[in-house]
């Protein structure tokens, strides 16, 4: 199937009332389970390469083309996205090598600042057809930028969301990057007044810290893409430490891969239907 882009998986499930899963690329191996999850599925699903896994690779090139050749092979949608990239010449990078989607965070810099920076790379990656998400207020647990407790005022996400032109605006409502338990406690009230008022889809970043139940909720109350990313790291390494304490001589890392990979493909299918991406 051709790549697809952001535009037409967030918008239309924006529409229907769905949620879009987006989950995050380290290696090849994720890739691949995500997209076999989403095809167990029958749903489209956003694969995301981090600046942190850009830095990790060494380069965005390698780990960029092999996920985009794996998106192009896939049976379902699939949108290949730049997540959180704070330096602009990535995000140019991206736009050239084929990305259809962007997530720029300038949400380090004051509030003018974002906006100006935001606005510049909003236009440029709309010059090229890319969709752009943004943040307002910064989402907790990245590099302690943001104060326990703290939210996105409604007013103030569709000023920014105005300002800028970004076709979709991740927000503060409770959640935090990098949970290993799923306790957070989401301010669904606040995600229905910003629905209500902010005119570009919503994205909850740091999803992996919310309970099933507040999921399915949270795209109720108006959220449309949902990142996941430290809870499915989770179910791929606790296949790996399983499959090799049950064997303790395995050397074939596609004997430990393989079933780590599955694994992840499993739960990134029972995950859409929690999002009800189908």
């Amino acid at each position: 199937m051709p790549l697809v882009s952001g535009a037409e998986v967030v918008l239309a499930a924006a529409k229907a009332g769905r949620g879009v899963g987006a989950f995050n690329v380290i290696q090849l191996e994720h890739a691949i389970a995500l997209i076999a999850g989403a095809e167990q599925a029958g749903a489209p699903v956003i694969l995301q390469i981090s600046e942190n896994a850009v830095k990790y690779h060494g380069a965005l090139k390698p780990i960029g083309v092999a996920t985009l050749a794996a998106a192009a092979a896939a049976s379902v949608p699939v949108v290949v996205h730049l997540d959180h990239a704070m330096d602009r010449d990535l995000v140019t990078e991206a736009v050239s090598l084929g990305f259809t989607s962007v997530m720029y965070d300038a949400s380090k810099l004051e509030y003018a600042d974002n906006v100006a920076a935001t606005s510049e790379v909003t236009t440029f990656c709309h010059d090229h057809g890319v969709f752009v998400e943004a943040e307002i207020g910064e989402v907790g647990g990245k590099d302690g930028v943001h104060a326990p407790g703290a939210r996105t005022r409604p007013d103030e996400a569709v000023a920014f969301a105005e300002a800028t032109g970004v076709d979709a605006l991740a927000v503060a409502v409770g959640s935090s990057h990098a949970m290993t338990e799923r306790t957070a406690t989401l301010d669904f009230d606040l995600i229905t007044e910003l629905h209500a008022a902010v005119a570009v889809p919503l994205v909850l970043h740091g999803s992996s810290g919310v309970a099933d139940p507040d999921l399915t909720r949270a795209v109720e109350a108006g959220m449309t893409k949902v990142n996941i990313a430290t809870h499915l790291n989770n179910v791929f390494t606790e296949s790996v430490r399983q499959t090799l304490a049950d064997n303790p001589t395995l050397v074939d890392t596609r004997k430990y891969l393989g079933p780590a990979r599955d694994a992840v493909a499993a739960e990134v299918a029972r995950l859409l239907g929690v999002l009800k991406a189908v």
